[in-house]
């Protein structure tokens, strides 16, 4: 319960709070937080990621976005042929990706990332952090080209029967709406510009995927799936959460996005 004399949420409140959700053990859930949007939190986000864990058991995965975008990122990235010697210096301090480098998506986000038995995807960009049972599975994926598609970890959440448990946050920070943009046939396309590690050479590498989105449609097609779905929005503290089915969810999404899209006409993204 609610710590004594605190106003601050325990661990076993955020328990309750996702069981109410529709949390279940077993589960396979990516989440995206707002850690802010709860209220006072004992322990902080460490603890609502332990609130999580408890909440899926030990059968049940907990994964989160932990994306790079703003640190492994080409610093001119209208910038076409051989790079003159103030763009190569800049690009020679883009760091290159590695498991240990922090993540911007969030306190809740980073602070599954940070835990010993973390396991993290290898996209430079666009990493998911992930514990439990399946966390393995979820994170071996990788696709360089529309790295939130069919071959990345958001493709093996799919796979698993997963589930978006939104936190205090809206549809435009839902990742799994560019996963459905990326089966979608008129699907909004940008390039991805990031530095690797190739047989010991720094190398750029530019790779297609689904651009961002804006608010363009996004909010659109959360809220109308989540109307057809017939989703209950629950607070737990003061935040907000959805629990959505990923496999009821991209049929939906892909379908209206397509209609979406359609009606923008050519040439809108």
């Amino acid at each position: 319960m609610t710590a004594p004399g605190t106003g601050r949420l325990t661990t076993a409140d955020l328990v309750e709070g996702w069981r109410r959700a529709g949390v279940r053990e077993g589960m396979a859930l990516i989440v995206h937080s707002s850690l802010s949007s709860l209220g006072r939190v004992e322990g902080g986000a460490a603890a609502v990621v332990a609130s999580l864990r408890e909440a899926v058991g030990p059968g049940g995965t907990v994964a989160a976005p932990t994306f790079t975008t703003d640190t492994v990122r080409d610093p001119a990235p209208g910038h076409t042929g051989p790079p003159g010697p103030e763009l190569a210096e800049l690009r020679a301090g883009v760091p290159l990706f590695h498991p240990g480098l922090p993540s911007a998506t969030g306190a809740v986000a980073e602070a599954l990332r940070a835990l010993p038995e973390s396991l993290r995807s290898t996209h430079p960009q666009v990493s998911v952090a992930a514990v439990g049972a399946h966390a393995r599975e979820v994170t071996a994926r990788r696709s360089l080209g529309f790295a939130v598609g069919r071959e990345s970890p958001f493709g093996a959440l799919h796979d698993l029967g997963g589930h978006v448990l939104l936190v205090g946050v809206g549809h435009d920070r839902n990742t799994f709406l560019h996963y459905a943009e990326t089966f979608a046939p008129n699907r909004r396309l940008k390039l991805r510009r990031f530095p690797m590690a190739i047989q010991g050479e720094r190398v750029w590498i530019e790779a297609p995927d689904v651009a961002d989105d804006n608010g363009t449609h996004f909010p659109v097609v959360g809220r109308e799936f989540e109307e057809w779905a017939g989703i209950r929005e629950v607070l737990v503290g003061s935040a907000p959460c959805r629990l959505l089915p990923v496999r009821d969810l991209i049929p939906f999404a892909v379908r209206r996005l397509t209609e979406l899209l359609a009606a923008d006409g050519p040439g809108a993204a």
